[in-house]
């Protein structure tokens, strides 16, 4: 396996420092996340990261859209291996509560308002929310709550729950069983 600064010689040195910058994410939260420091874990020079990020913020639009695609691609597999639609829309709200409990860092800097500004996503992170939406609409319409309300009262459910069970308010078995009964006796 090769090193990220050998991943730089070959010329991929943006690559190198975006995953060097998703394995801080594992252990610190974004706010902690430095480009002195992603250029330290990626073995390349502090001045490195200023030739694919044009600060800070630059960097963390990154970050936020890489977890917003894992955050999908993981509601999208529950949702997909769901043998019926109720038990579709139950799997994905689950996926998006662990994902919210389990990558907790991940999860707070795709939400962060001053990263992912509410109403002026980046050119990137538009189409993940529009898949996001459409994940969860598409499970909720199956089960006959396919409002535009609903699923928004829904995504608010599921990211409320996830965002107090990380937050240690309850745990995530807590969290998954309010939300299972929820969709359960709806």
């Amino acid at each position: 396996m090769s090193s990220s600064k050998d991943a730089y010689h070959h010329g991929d040195l943006a690559r190198a420092l975006e995953d060097a910058a998703m394995q801080l994410l594992e252990r610190m939260p974004a706010s902690e996340v430095s480009l002195r420091e992603v250029a330290r874990a990626a073995n390349v020079s502090h001045n490195a990261p200023y030739h694919h990020f044009s600060d800070r913020r630059g960097l963390l639009k990154v970050l936020a859209e890489r977890s917003m695609a894992d955050l999908n691609a993981a509601v999208r597999t529950a949702v997909e291996r769901a043998d019926a639609p109720d038990a579709a829309l139950r799997a994905g709200g689950a996926a998006y509560i662990r994902f919210a409990v389990e990558q907790a860092n991940a999860f707070d800097v795709i939400y962060d308002p001053t990263v992912c500004i509410p109403g002026a996503p980046t050119a990137t992170m538009a189409p993940l929310i529009v898949e996001l939406e459409e994940l969860l609409g598409a499970a909720a319409s199956a089960v006959g709550r396919g409002t535009a309300d609903e699923i928004t009262a829904l995504w608010g459910m599921v990211h409320g729950l996830g965002t107090l069970a990380a937050a240690g308010h309850f745990t995530l078995a807590q969290a998954l069983s309010a939300w299972d009964s929820t969709v359960a006796s709806s």
